[in-house]
């Protein structure tokens, strides 16, 4: 069976002496759970391995319980409690942190892994109890390089069917896999994951602008322009916020324009941006072959799943991912790592200036500057992850 990246990371800090919660969280359907089955499987210690799934289970006594349970385990050696899907338990960041605590407290030798496919409520609870007890381990989309080796995936195939593993084995059979897209990924971060989170008064135009910017993904669009095709859009504030829920579900973002000048960054259009290529395809309905077929919207796909590529390691290793435009002169990413800096243009058969960069290399000469698509750097090198993002 194949194994992530993943897998052995968690093994390697479950293994070291009891420190930090470990927190594996992503988006839906990226194989969280079964990363974390495998890494148990890595390691010859006693494991408790529970799952707040079950609506019947959502109380802080129930996990009390379980967590008492493992602590039995833990009494002659180490042990692992996991807990799936954590934050569907209410208030669940307040009863670990009195958990964790008390096992400080208690010496004991309990190590806890927490997996969660809502990053929103993850979010929260972690800003809110458990700071400085935990570490995150990043669950991301497949990308190109796992989808080939444990799919035999092409090129074009993880193009347009995307770094979801549990879609993989509907790719042959086109309207099936746009049934699962929508029924298991789409609809529940939005009706689940993020209506939990927040209050969001209009819920049919968060769906409306998942598929307005889904569709229109690489491509810069103002919020004036996004309120003049959505029906009943409120306003710029309502469809920001909206925007921001939606990148912080791992479904779509908006890149803003790099600046030195951090105000000048926050006010820029966005340059619409999904996490992984198979939600811009389905966002396209049925027109969505052409989107391998003709080269200007060809290219928008490449664009995408560079960015979607970017957005998934800066995650990991802890970069920013930007775009730059200066008058008719732009770049297709800007990605900033502390003091370092990289511009990134795509050659992807849209036609556009690609001049950008030798601009922006003026306005910035320490920048690395990579052009994905020339003789130097194919694509599909690039998505195999053989070129370092930064000197």
């Amino acid at each position: 069976m194949f194994k992530r990246k993943l897998v052995f990371q968690l093994a390697e800090r479950l293994n070291e002496p009891r420190r930090f919660i470990q927190i594996v969280v992503g988006p839906r359907q990226t194989g969280k759970t079964t990363a974390v089955l495998q890494a148990l499987d890595e390691l010859n210690m006693p494991t408790h391995f529970v799952s707040a799934d079950d609506p019947s289970l959502h109380s802080v006594e129930w996990l009390r319980n379980e967590w008492e349970q493992a602590r039995a385990l833990a009494k002659p050696a180490d042990a692992i409690l996991v807990v799936d899907e954590i934050q569907k338990i209410k208030n669940w960041s307040s009863i670990v942190k009195l958990l964790w605590d008390e096992d400080n407290r208690l010496r004991s030798t309990l190590k806890v892994v927490l997996t969660g496919s809502s990053s929103l409520l993850l979010q929260k609870g972690l800003a809110e109890s458990l700071m400085g007890r935990f570490e995150i381990l990043y669950s991301p989309h497949w990308s190109y390089s796992e989808c080939k080796e444990a799919f035999g995936y092409s090129l074009d195939d993880f193009l347009f069917f995307g770094g979801y593993p549990g879609a993989a084995p509907l790719t042959k059979d086109e309207s099936r896999w746009a049934r699962y897209m929508g029924t298991s990924i789409v609809e529940p971060t939005i009706s689940q994951d993020i209506l939990m989170m927040e209050e969001v008064r209009k819920p049919a135009l968060l769906r409306s602008l998942f598929m307005l910017g889904s569709g229109y993904s690489a491509q810069e669009l103002s919020f004036t322009k996004m309120l003049g095709q959505l029906q009943d859009a409120g306003n710029t504030v309502t469809l920001a916020h909206y925007l921001d829920l939606l990148g912080r579900a791992n479904m779509l973002t908006g890149l803003q324009n790099y600046s030195g000048n951090q105000i000048r960054t926050r006010k820029s259009s966005p340059r619409l941006m999904v996490y992984d290529t198979s939600l811009m395809t389905y966002a396209d309905g049925a027109n969505r072959r052409r989107l391998l077929d003709n080269a200007t919207d060809r290219g928008r796909l490449v664009e995408s799943a560079v960015g979607a590529y970017l957005l998934a390691k800066g995650k990991e290793e802890g970069f920013e991912v930007y775009w730059w435009r200066e008058r008719n002169q732009e770049v297709d990413f800007i990605i900033k790592k502390g003091g370092q800096l990289t511009a990134i243009e795509v050659k992807s058969g849209r036609v556009k200036n690609i001049g950008g960069s030798l601009v922006f290399k003026k306005h910035y000469p320490e920048a690395l500057s990579l052009i994905i698509g020339s003789a130097n750097l194919g694509l599909e090198d690039f998505l195999l992850g053989n070129k370092p993002l930064f000197l």
